[in-house]
């Protein structure tokens, strides 16, 4: 489960933080302003973009 305060960090960092959503790998494009939602796209081909709760976010270590 991830928090508002590190998404904003990884889309701030130049470095390549890999995140997932429900097991699949994403890239974190925006948060919304209050922190709640994020816009995701999948990593690889087909970019579509959705948006999901932060808090379904989970970041690989």
């Amino acid at each position: 489960m991830m928090e508002e305060r590190r998404v904003r960090q990884i889309l701030s960092s130049p470095a390549i933080t890999e995140v997932t959503f429900q097991g699949t790998k994403v890239w974190i494009d925006a948060v919304s302003e209050d922190g709640i939602m994020a816009t995701v796209h999948l990593r690889g081909p087909g970019e579509e973009r959705t948006e999901v709760a932060v808090a379904d976010l989970e970041e690989v270590e």
